[in-house]
């Protein structure tokens, strides 16, 4: 074995890779493309999704390629039924709970996995209020698939404010500030970084949000200076 390169094979064709590097990126190497969700190039991965699920020969369970490391000998199959049954019924069920309308990257994985959008017609779709509590941008959370990226970002991976975090568990589990205060409350920013790395467009920048609700870009900026400037007094004055 050459110093710091191991030998595996990825869907049957063998290659070499370098010691500590994902199964992701090892297959990415031979044009291998692996879907993903809460994957980003950018942030820490976590393997929450499982999208990314692959099917390695002696592992009792499937692996996911976006944290597993590649290892001397391994024999990976980035297509076998068994994973690509586990990735429909992870996009079925994601279906069944969150509005993905705006989520192009998952509606390019559920037609290529011939995904069942109906399959559980009895499910409780999440229904949680629009949040607009700053002039920035709106909170969708209704179409929030839990990637964390946006965690992420504000965290350590990029911008060192930690404004937001998971609240609540199971079904309830939501995307919040701390202590569930209002955006302008919080550590926030307003830099922007959540909202480009969000795949679902739970969050949006407040003047696209009202251009596609309707109003003109003369109506959207009197919105937003009456927003500013109104909270601008209530600091200055409070109560």
């Amino acid at each position: 074995m050459t110093a710091n390169l191991v030998n595996l094979t990825i869907d049957g064709i063998p290659t070499q890779a370098q010691a500590g590097m994902t199964i992701l990126k090892a297959a990415q190497q031979l044009g291998i493309d692996i879907p993903t969700l809460c994957y980003h190039d950018y942030c820490t991965a976590n393997a929450l999704c499982r999208i990314c699920v692959v099917e390695v020969k002696g592992a009792r369970v499937l692996v996911p390629a976006c944290v597993a490391t590649v290892q001397e000998g391994m024999e990976v199959n980035t297509q076998s039924e068994r994973v690509q049954r586990a990735r429909r019924t992870i996009l079925e069920m994601l279906y069944s709970a969150v509005d993905l309308s705006e989520a192009p990257e998952v509606e390019a994985m559920a037609n290529a996995l011939n995904v069942d959008r109906q399959r559980f017609p009895d499910a409780e779709p999440r229904h949680p209020p629009l949040i607009d509590d700053n002039p920035m941008y709106i909170r969708d959370y209704a179409k929030c698939v839990l990637c964390w990226r946006c965690v992420q970002v504000c965290a350590e991976d990029a911008q060192y404010t930690y404004a937001i975090n998971f609240k609540g568990r199971g079904y309830e589990t939501q995307i919040s500030t701390f202590y569930e205060v209002p955006m302008p409350e919080s550590t926030c920013v307003f830099c922007g970084q959540c909202i480009g790395v969000c795949p679902s467009g739970a969050l949006k920048f407040k003047r696209q949000h009202l251009l596609e609700m309707g109003s003109t870009m003369d109506e959207i900026l009197q919105m937003t200076r009456s927003e500013r400037a109104g909270r601008r007094r209530r600091a200055e004055h409070p109560a």
